[in-house]
């Protein structure tokens, strides 16, 4: 992909630690195949995993423990990043973190608990780094808010939780020393994302307010209060919001939980950007972002999916609420017909609204037979490339999924990942794009097709395209029936001076030879 100048895999979602073992699932099905996989299970193993720790380290209800796994695994979050974003939702290491992060302070196992925690860490690092470094960041306080409160009734326990932590951080910090020097250092790496990305905050009123996905939801709404709707990462309802208040009242006496609510406050005020916004309209107030966006390692995080991290938040207290409830009824019997009606009601009332909604799904446009086919490697070797019109994009990626057809042996021109902006006016800038940085074939081409006018193409045009061309080693340009097809097929025609032809279901136009050849020019017809 983005031939000749490539992609920093590891700066992007390659998902090591889940596309290689799939690797035979991918090989024998497909990446459709291996992607929808993948899609389930990560939320499958995620509610799982959450049942597992919650009923083995913070309740013994499990009851208590299903309430809280259901809600950290479809919260409206995590169900609207399911859509398309399984490196998000793969969840399933975040509470045995917390789980063994927690165990570091049990004496005499420092070593064995150090090095389980640093494998989970680095598998996770594999995953997806921005839920790592959520994680990391809430366990922190957390952890310390403990200590803190510890600190006279559990003597040398902070000794031993640090000793342990010790040999996590060398351990981890040894194995993900070389993949984290190429991921931010390495070709093609980028600092920080672009600043539109870093203004995305979530809205104010999205905390109150129900998803798309959720069944009491409205799409109108959620849009407004989105920046799109993979984004909808609050969005908790005001059910939820009065219940989860509530039980920090009634739960008060807890340093855990209040330690809890501190880190959900924490997270909905750093996940409202630089400025805030309040049912769509812009506020003027500055949030905390403001200050941290710029922050090394905290400007390539979206502000927005700090709120994705309060949802396990969310579900730790109300596991630890409904276990509180429970044993309230076996201690007083007396109240067992009020306490049951008050907390079933509560959390109905609370997460019914929230119930997803099913994902929705659409058929995908047939790879042409021009790929099925094999007829592109007639154009494309070592040393040529398939240049598509447009280049594919977040909203063209068609291409993409061309080439991990054939394997990626395919190569492209162009792809959809953050690669880094290449400003001749500013060499040192390397914040992240979406897409390649602007070329004036790739620009001309992603104009039209988004509905404007073909501009007059002169012989200073047919120049910068033969040199595109020639940057990217085109064997081949493709254009594939889509809206503005004809418009496209038309300049590039005009161009190149030549007609394409239709073959394996696409307009192909064969520029090899033009490329190949350094003494060759493109000139518009002669008028006599």
């Amino acid at each position: 992909m983005n031939y000749p100048d490539g992609v920093n895999m590891m700066a992007n979602t390659s998902v090591l630690a889940v596309s290689l073992p799939m690797t035979p699932i991918t090989l024998l099905f497909g990446t459709h195949v291996a992607f929808n996989l993948f899609l389930t299970l990560a939320l499958a193993v995620t509610g799982i995993s959450w049942y597992l720790v919650l009923s083995r380290v913070f309740v013994t209800s499990r009851l208590a423990a299903w309430v809280g796994a259901l809600f950290c695994t479809f919260a409206p979050s995590m169900v609207s990043h399911a859509g398309g974003h399984p490196n998000i939702v793969s969840q399933f290491l975040v509470p045995l973190i917390i789980w063994r992060c927690l165990a570091l302070r049990t004496p005499g196992r420092a070593v064995r608990n150090g090095l389980i925690l640093a494998g989970l860490l680095v598998w996770q690092a594999f995953i997806n780094l921005e839920i790592l470094f959520m994680t990391a960041v809430g366990l922190g306080i957390f952890c310390t808010a403990m200590a803190i409160s510890r600190r006279h009734t559990h003597r040398g326990e902070v000794l031993t939780f640090l000793r342990g932590l010790g040999i996590t951080a060398v351990v981890t910090l040894g194995v993900l020393a070389y993949p984290l020097a190429v991921q931010f250092f390495g070709p093609q790496s980028y600092h920080g994302l672009p600043q539109f990305v870093r203004n995305f905050g979530a809205d104010l009123g999205s905390f109150t307010a129900y998803s798309a996905r959720s069944v009491a939801g409205n799409e109108l709404t959620a849009e407004r209060l989105a920046q799109n709707p993979a984004e909808q990462n609050a969005f908790f309802g005001w059910g939820l919001v009065i219940l989860f208040l509530g039980l920090m009242v009634w739960l008060r006496r807890s340093v855990a939980v209040v330690a809890l609510g501190g880190i959900a406050l924490l997270f909905a005020a750093m996940s409202l950007g630089p400025r805030i916004f309040l049912n769509g309209i812009n506020t003027g107030v500055p949030g905390i972002w403001a200050v941290l966006h710029s922050v090394p390692v905290l400007n390539s995080a979206v502000p927005t999916r700090w709120a994705m991290a309060i949802a396990p938040v969310v579900g730790i207290v109300l596991a630890i609420g409904c276990q509180k409830a429970i044993d309230l009824v076996r201690s007083q019997p007396s109240a067992r017909g009020p306490v049951r009606v008050a907390m079933i009601t509560s959390v109905a009332m609370a997460l019914v609204p929230l119930v997803p909604t099913p994902v929705r799904s659409a058929p995908m446009t047939p790879v042409p037979d021009f790929v099925t086919a094999g007829t592109w490697k007639q154009f494309v070797d070592d040393d040529h490339t398939v240049v598509t019109l447009p280049l594919p994009d977040s909203g063209y990626p068609e291409p993409l999924r061309w080439t991990a057809y054939t394997g990626l042996d395919m190569r492209i021109a162009g792809t959809y990942a953050l690669l880094p902006n290449q400003n001749p006016l500013d060499p040192t800038d390397r914040t992240a794009l979406f897409s390649p940085p602007w070329r004036p074939t790739s620009g001309l081409m992603a104009s039209i097709q988004q509905g404007n006018p073909t501009p007059e193409i002169t012989d200073t045009r047919r120049e910068m395209t033969l040199a595109d061309l020639r940057y990217w080693k085109a064997g081949v340009i493709v254009l594939q029936p889509q809206t503005r097809d004809v418009e496209m097929l038309r300049a590039m025609t005009d161009l190149l001076g030549f007609e394409p032809t239709w073959q394996g279901g696409v307009w192909t136009w064969n520029v090899r030879n033009l490329v190949d050849d350094p003494n060759a020019v493109l000139t518009g017809p002669v008028i006599d």
